[in-house]
């Protein structure tokens, strides 16, 4: 099975989610339980003020998409194609 980089990506997600989750419990059990469960209140938080932060990534990789499209256009339409 090959896998396509958005799937190396989803899980690449899945596991740092599981090492997080593991890290919790570990901290939950035997270090430190207000640490975790500060760390439980403050991850949400953290990931919403991340949210646009990762919108304007979204959109500068869009752009240079399409510039890279735009620029990439004469040679294609000369007849160029990538190498698979």
């Amino acid at each position: 099975m090959e896998l396509t980089p958005a799937g190396c990506r989803l899980m690449c997600l899945q596991m740092s989610l599981l090492i997080l989750a593991f890290g919790v419990m570990v901290l939950l059990a035997l270090v430190c339980w207000p640490l975790a469960l500060g760390m439980l209140f403050l991850l949400p938080i953290l990931w919403l003020l991340s949210l646009p932060f990762r919108l304007i990534a979204l959109i500068f990789r869009a752009l240079f998409a399409f510039l890279e499209a735009l620029l990439f256009l004469p040679a294609r339409l000369l007849g160029w194609r990538p190498h698979p």
